[in-house]
């Protein structure tokens, strides 16, 4: 007789890894409405506090919504949502761990960027365009950090793949952080900004995909050597 193997944790737990299954299996589809708390309960064979919360967890992931009056539902399961808490992450990370997510975004945004090369469209080019001019227009350091970030979101985006570019967008905000404390002690941080921009804007319009990659990951690798001189 085959015997069962034990499920570990607690049961708020259990009852999470049993909902997400049933997603992932198809069982509840995104902007599905959830049984009730207490078909739930049953089905799952758990008590109803342990059921709200393991629902009251999955909402804080955006997986799940509780609509007011209506109940609780299955959200469509955007890449963007889910990775809400991911940019927690960047958020409170301390300077050695801040520059470990700037490796990563260093890896992830220049294949971004090459891929952005390759598929970018004209009326794609022409956003990008207008954040570069944004930039260069402007001497008001957070204007040009507002326009920084719609320049490096409008790329992601133009690379074609939603969980990359939300990915990218969730390591983004300390690091502009950091980037701003950067301009505030070398004057010529901005200028050199400018010229990566320009040097990755000129990749894209030559739909040259490796030297998109290239601009790209020196781009991050200048911000990236200068959080890591700080660390000592």
């Amino acid at each position: 007789m085959e015997v069962a193997t034990p499920v570990k944790g607690t049961v708020t737990q259990r009852a999470i890894g049993q909902i997400k299954e049933m997603i992932a299996e198809g069982a509840l589809e995104p902007g599905q409405r959830l049984p009730t708390e207490r078909d739930l309960a049953a089905r799952l064979g758990i008590g109803r506090s342990s059921m709200r919360e393991a629902v009251r967890a999955l909402t804080v992931l955006g997986v799940l919504e509780a609509r007011h009056g209506s109940g609780v539902y299955v959200t469509q399961l955007a890449a963007g949502d889910l990775l809400e808490t991911f940019g927690l992450v960047a958020e409170i990370s301390p300077k050695a761990g801040l520059v470990e997510l700037l490796e990563v975004r260093r890896i992830l945004e220049s294949a971004a960027t090459a891929q952005a090369a390759a598929r970018i469209d004209a009326d794609q080019l022409a956003e990008v365009a207008g954040h570069l001019a944004a930039m260069n227009e402007t001497s008001e350091a957070e204007e040009f950090i507002t326009a920084d970030m719609a320049f490096h979101r409008a790329i992601a985006q133009s690379a074609g793949n939603e969980t990359l570019a939300a990915i990218i967008e969730r390591l983004s905000s300390r690091t502009f952080r950091a980037r701003v404390r950067r301009g505030h002690q070398d004057a010529d941080a901005f200028a050199q900004a400018r010229e990566d921009h320009a040097r990755i804007y000129r990749a894209l319009e030559a739909r040259d995909p490796e030297a998109a990659r290239t601009a790209a990951a020196e781009h991050v690798r200048v911000v990236e050597e200068w959080l890591r001189s700080q660390l000592g």
